[in-house]
């Protein structure tokens, strides 16, 4: 009996699955990279069911050739307006650049800080050492904060599996006015990159590091406890000097002490 109740809901879902309407969307037909301009092979319609609307969505192949791709696809993933960038604005980096915003690259040492773990898309704040005229030593200077990283070497996509690459140049999406800051810095000196959580946005205040900051300070001798009265070290005794002066049988013997008056004595 519970066999034939199954079998009878089984060809009702089956019903209601061949009564559902079919419409036609545009999706990528193989994996493609960000910034590539899509073509015709790059495109195929698939099958999608018209009572589950997919905003964004075509169902045209020509309304999407000729726009390049501002995120990478993976095969028979929908394209949607959102990954597209306007017919002729270019290829590759170009497309990922935000309005009114630079692609600014700057070359960082690929040995220490965290040059090998930095993907498009992290956030990074960007510090400069260098010397001043007239100063003794280096300073640090955090010239930029909270700034992301459009590309890692030529990479502008992260890697699926997370593996780190060694780079020495770094891209970074700046201001105008930024990307002149960020110019003259790597001009004055070294510049490193300080990796950070990419949902913190909390600007900190700093002021610059010297070299004397890392110095140790010399200890200050210890106080005397509240309540107590030091102990004063007892004065050192003063010498005393003996003049013995002899006239005859007589002896006369002078004492002086120092700071006193004399003292004399006769035998």
């Amino acid at each position: 009996m519970a066999g034939l109740l199954t079998l009878l809901v089984f060809k009702r879902l089956r019903a209601g699955i061949g009564q559902s309407q079919i419409t036609k969307i545009v999706a990528a037909s193989n994996p493609l990279p960000a910034g590539v301009a899509l073509a015709a092979k790059d495109v195929a319609l698939i099958d999608w069911p018209s009572d589950v609307p997919l905003t964004g969505s075509f169902t045209k192949v020509d309304d999407v050739l000729g726009h390049p791709l501002l995120h990478g696809l993976g095969a028979k993933e929908p394209v949607l307006q959102r990954d597209l960038a306007l017919e002729g604005s270019g290829i590759g980096l170009s497309t990922k650049i935000p309005p009114g915003m630079r692609a600014t690259a700057v070359r960082s040492n690929e040995i220490v800080g965290v040059a090998g773990f930095l993907f498009p898309g992290s956030h990074v704040d960007v510090l400069a050492t260098y010397a001043l005229p007239g100063v003794a030593g280096n300073l640090t200077q955090t010239v930029l904060q909270d700034v992301e990283v459009l590309a890692a070497g030529q990479t502008i996509e992260p890697d699926p599996q997370g593996k780190p690459e060694q780079v020495n140049v770094v891209t970074l999406v700046l201001s105008p006015q930024d990307s002149q800051r960020l110019q003259l810095a790597s001009t004055q000196g070294t510049i490193q990159f300080v990796l950070r959580n990419g949902t913190d946005k909390t600007a900190v205040d700093l002021h610059p590091t010297h070299v004397d900051q890392l110095l140790p300070t010399s200890p200050k001798p210890p106080s005397a406890k509240p309540g107590r009265v030091a102990k004063q070290a007892p004065a050192a005794s003063r010498p005393t000097y003996v003049l013995e002066i002899i006239q005859g049988t007589q002896k006369t013997v002078h004492k002086f002490d120092e700071g006193k008056k004399e003292t004399g004595t006769q035998q």
